[in-house]
């Protein structure tokens, strides 16, 4: 995943389209939309796609929290993510 450095703001705007095509179960993510909701159902996680930012390959997710709760967010994606295929 590739992400850009903030400047001045408090939200990263990652690349998932690597994501796209794939697989959990019959759940296929195909943009953006299909990777945020997946991610808020499965990793209990909230993310705003890209698209209403003008980049359908990228997602928002705002650090304006606690650390612990950053790391705990981090560590869903990553579970969640590990489970496509």
């Amino acid at each position: 995943m590739k992400a850009n450095y903030p400047q001045g703001a408090f939200y990263f705007f990652p690349d998932v389209s690597s994501f796209y095509g794939k697989s959990a179960g019959d759940r296929v993510i195909k943009n953006g939309d299909d990777f945020c909701l997946w991610m808020l159902e499965v990793g209990h996680v909230s993310l705003v796609p890209g698209g209403a930012f003008g980049d359908d390959n990228c997602v928002r997710l705002s650090y304006a929290a606690s650390e612990k709760d950053l790391r705990e967010a981090l560590k869903r994606l990553k579970e969640t993510l590990s489970t496509l295929k």
